[in-house]
């Protein structure tokens, strides 16, 4: 596990700068990657298999695939980052993705900086975090 700090909401501030409103994924293999994400309970909003890009709903934001011929995983696992959704119940989306045969990194964690959350890689590399504030 690594310790980080993920931000929190701090009220608005005067950068004008209000929310992240979608991210954007490579993904080599699209009907996979659909599958992956809407197992784990993503809402499709536009897109789906057989497509070359799938918009789907992550609460108000939403997260974009986007088919990329010959894309492969990153070989390091640091080369990347990390995707981080807040959720209503952080054990629930782990039970879930277990239960449709993924293999998160560890269990849900209470974390030292205020929250509970589990990692999981996506089938492309990218790493997802889930995560829910103790305070909440």
């Amino acid at each position: 596990m690594s310790s980080h700090v993920h931000c929190r909401p701090v009220g608005q501030d005067s950068s004008g700068f209000r929310e992240i409103n979608a991210v954007t994924l490579a993904v080599g293999d699209m009907d996979r990657a659909v599958a992956f994400y809407t197992d784990l309970g993503f809402p499709l909003v536009v897109g789906g298999e057989g497509t070359p890009f799938t918009t789907l709903r992550a609460g108000r934001s939403f997260v974009n695939l986007q088919l990329v011929e010959g894309w492969r995983a990153p070989a390091s696992a640091d080369v990347w980052g990390r995707v981080i959704f807040w959720v209503d119940d952080v054990d629930a989306v782990h039970e879930r993705a277990l239960a449709h045969g993924l293999r998160p990194e560890f269990a849900p964690t209470d974390a030292p900086w205020g929250e509970r959350y589990f990692h999981l890689r996506d089938p492309d590399g990218h790493e997802l975090s889930f995560a829910r504030r103790l305070d909440a």
